[in-house]
């Protein structure tokens, strides 16, 4: 019994001394916890600037001819003669290629042979079918008066209608060899392979040969591709994010490895209604004139649309922005009493370096880099000027900051 009272006590005073323990922890530690908005937090600043800011997408594509099409034979021969090569510039009408055409020609031959036989049958008939009618009319008349018997009429009547049929038949013989004659006449002229378009049509050339003179062709046999490159169509796609910024019309900035630091000029021909499910994307085709032919079809290339600029805006970094309880805004630096301010911000034009400030008017240096420590009024601690001579200047850093036409 003496034992169990013994450590009925000792747990007791055991209890009363780790209670004070954590009462005196518990003191210490709230004036530390108290203090620890008053710690000066280390920021770096940047200033808000008075500029232009473009919200610019960049993105890359290829080039197209803005027509492309192949030249092929409507009927099976041998290639015999080829008049254009890769490059060659095509006109309206020209003749590219000729096919072998001895049998074509021995068949318009026949053909208008057996048309001249059936426009002689025809005028046979004709002469036939006067003659019958004359008699028929005779055979009338004379059995009006009695002269000719009832079958003699019937027999001339009889054989006006043959002749008449005959004369019919041989009208259909006519037309029958004359459309013969016609198709043997448009087979032979599918030997003479014309450029398919009439008139001027712009700068047209010959892109790919894909036969040579001497090769048996097929029907539908590809022998050369003509391309328009009177101006070509650069062909993007273009995120979510983007769809809504881009208009028909809009001007885009074109620029290839072929010509560095030349840009080329071009607008918004199409918008796809719809963006592929697999990458979420949706294509977007730029007109892009080509008066001087320096652009190729196939060429890689960066485009510029600017969705939206504005001259003389309040603009801030983007790494300046940051939330507070829900609420988008910028800590402003106060020099003169080392604090950070907070300011809710309505934002405007963003891109990946600036963002616009809409409203409240905002003058000074904005935190960039230390914020997510900050709270309302919270002491800061900003980096030491640099002297004048060395680093960038405040003119120089003005230079350099006043440009936020990023692109993206």
């Amino acid at each position: 019994m003496k034992k169990v009272l013994i450590i009925i006590i000792g747990l007791t005073l055991i209890g009363l001394v780790s209670w004070k323990v954590y009462e005196r922890t518990s003191l210490l530690r709230k004036p530390a916890v108290m203090q620890r908005g008053a710690i000066p937090v280390a920021v770096e600043t940047k200033p808000v600037l008075k500029t232009k800011i473009r919200d610019v997408g960049l993105f890359t594509g290829t080039l197209y001819p803005k027509a492309q099409f192949i030249v092929a034979p409507k009927i099976a021969g041998r290639l015999e003669k080829l008049f254009v090569n890769i490059s060659d510039p095509v006109n309206g009408g020209q003749l590219i290629a000729v096919l072998e055409d001895d049998e074509h020609l021995q068949t318009v031959d026949q053909a208008g042979a057996e048309l001249e036989v059936a426009r002689a049958n025809l005028e046979e008939s004709r002469s036939a079918l006067g003659i019958s009618e004359r008699e028929f009319e005779r055979a009338k008349v004379l059995r009006q008066k009695k002269i000719a018997s009832e079958s003699e009429l019937d027999t001339a009547e009889a054989l006006f209608k043959a002749q008449s049929a005959k004369h019919k038949v041989a009208i259909a013989q006519v037309a029958q060899k004359e459309a013969a004659f016609k198709g043997a006449k448009v087979r032979l002229s599918y030997t003479q392979i014309h450029a398919p378009w009439e008139g001027d049509s712009g700068n047209r050339v010959v892109g790919e040969r894909f036969v040579d003179e001497g090769a048996m062709l097929a029907p539908n046999t590809s022998i050369v591709s003509i391309l328009d490159i009177d101006s070509l169509l650069a062909l993007i796609y273009v995120i979510e994010r983007d769809y809504s910024k881009v208009r028909i019309g809009q001007e885009g900035i074109v620029s290839t490895d072929a010509f560095p630091g030349r840009n080329f000029s071009g607008k918004v021909l199409r918008l796809a209604p719809l963006l592929k499910e697999t990458s979420r994307q949706a294509r977007v085709e730029i007109e892009v004139p080509n008066p001087e032919g320096l652009l190729k079809p196939g060429m890689f290339v960066r485009v510029q649309i600017e969705f939206a600029h504005k001259e003389n805006a309040t603009v801030v970094p983007v790494s300046a922005l940051i939330k507070r309880k829900g609420v988008v805004g910028v800590f402003l630096a106060d020099p003169a009493e080392m604090k950070a301010r907070f300011f809710p911000l309505t934002i405007g034009i963003v891109n990946s370096e600036w963002a616009e400030v809409v409203k409240p008017s905002l003058d000074g240096s904005v935190v960039t880099l230390g914020h997510h420590l900050l709270e309302e009024g919270s002491t800061i601690i900003l980096p030491p000027a640099k002297p004048v001579g060395q680093g960038t200047g405040t003119a120089g850093h003005k230079d350099e900051e006043a440009r936020p036409e990023v692109k993206r």
